[in-house]
């Protein structure tokens, strides 16, 4: 009785057959059952459209399916089909290794089972299944995938549905295109944190600073002399602004610069009326910081002694402005012995127009 053969090509010796060759025969089976299970095998599939067989040879070692692990290869000019025989069970690990943008598709060589498609731009390795069902053979992606299925070192994937507990970042959190969406910058041995909160209906979401400190500020930095902006209505509970003190006398033509201080603070008795010239900084007008239709409000506190002097002259980006001062009048002389306080609010109508609005008000 001839010897019959399984689907991956094993010979199956009948009993009283063979005689004398069983050594050979079983050694030949052995390498086979090896092959199977660990071989590598490199298959091109270069050309344009066609359908490239992966075999079974019985008995031999020749058989392209009788490899466990299958690389194709070449550079395909059209969308690829490689068919494994029909009845064989077995599963394979298979890379696309083709260069050319078309799909490669793996399939049984007859009938309407399931199949296996590689995506135009899919180079990667996948774990494939053939279920060896009769007529209609099904080949199923088990989902282990160095492009689309398990995370990997190098592989680029996207995850859906997955929950990452205290996932470790490195230093930016990129958008879909690839570009820069955050930085993050880490601290040694820090304690303090933002947490980020949602909220049910008819309540805010949160961005609260928490952390082992017990008082924590949260601090919103622009770059340069860009601005923090708020858009639709606002609600603050309080307010510090900045002040700048400084030991120095009211004379000439003061400089204050916006960028610096919402209130600034002169110790030293005021020496001779002054001409006070508001800018953004030394290197920004403050017409190059404020867009029409914005308003901003400074103060100018001006120590002074027996001898008063007073705020003469007003100035923005070095030219003359002329303030509506309150009470409908210009102060003409300052206050003895008491604390001048002078407040601005700027408006700004038109391309470096601004309306000014002063005050002077003593402290003593």
């Amino acid at each position: 009785m001839t010897s019959a053969y399984s689907d991956l090509g094993l010979e199956l010796m009948v009993t009283g057959e063979n005689a004398g060759q069983w050594g050979d025969k079983t050694n030949a089976n052995l390498n086979l059952i090896e092959q199977i299970t660990g071989g590598y095998l490199e298959v091109s599939i270069a050309g344009g459209i066609q359908t490239t067989p992966l075999d079974v040879d019985d008995g031999g070692l020749t058989g392209k399916a009788q490899n466990r692990i299958i690389k194709l290869t070449g550079a395909i000019t059209g969308n690829q089909t490689v068919t494994l025989p029909v009845l064989m069970e077995n599963f394979y690990i298979i890379q696309n290794a083709t260069t050319g943008a078309y799909t490669v598709e793996l399939k049984a060589v007859s009938g309407s089972g399931a199949t296996v498609t590689w995506a135009t731009t899919d180079k990667g390795w996948k774990i494939l299944y053939a279920d060896g069902v009769a007529t209609n053979t099904g080949v199923y992606d088990t989902g282990f995938s160095t492009t689309t299925g398990d995370v990997t070192l190098t592989g680029t994937q996207t995850l859906t549905n997955k929950t990452l507990t205290a996932p470790k970042i490195g230093t930016s959190i990129l958008d879909t295109n690839g570009n820069e969406l955050f930085l993050l910058t880490a601290t040694a041995s820090a304690v303090n944190e933002i947490t980020l909160a949602n909220a049910a209906a008819s309540n805010a979401p949160a961005i609260s600073a928490t952390g082992n400190d017990t008082n924590i500020d949260l601090n919103l930095t622009p770059k340069g002399i860009g601005r923090t902006t708020f858009n639709g209505q606002g609600k603050i509970q309080s307010v510090a602004e900045k002040v700048t003190t400084e030991a120095t006398a009211a004379t000439g033509t003061v400089n204050y610069d916006v960028l610096t201080q919402a209130v600034w603070n002169f110790t030293t008795n005021a020496s001779a009326n002054w001409t006070l010239n508001i800018r953004g900084d030394g290197s920004n007008t403050l017409n190059s910081i404020m867009d029409t239709g914005e308003s901003i409000t400074v103060a100018h506190i001006v120590s002074q002694g027996g001898t008063a002097y007073y705020n003469s002259a007003v100035q923005i980006d070095g030219s003359a402005v002329t303030p509506e001062w309150q009470g409908g009048a210009a102060p003409d002389a300052g206050n003895a012995s008491s604390l001048d306080t002078y407040t601005y609010t700027i408006i700004k109508t038109a391309g470096a127009t601004f309306t000014v609005l002063a005050a002077q008000t003593q402290f003593a």
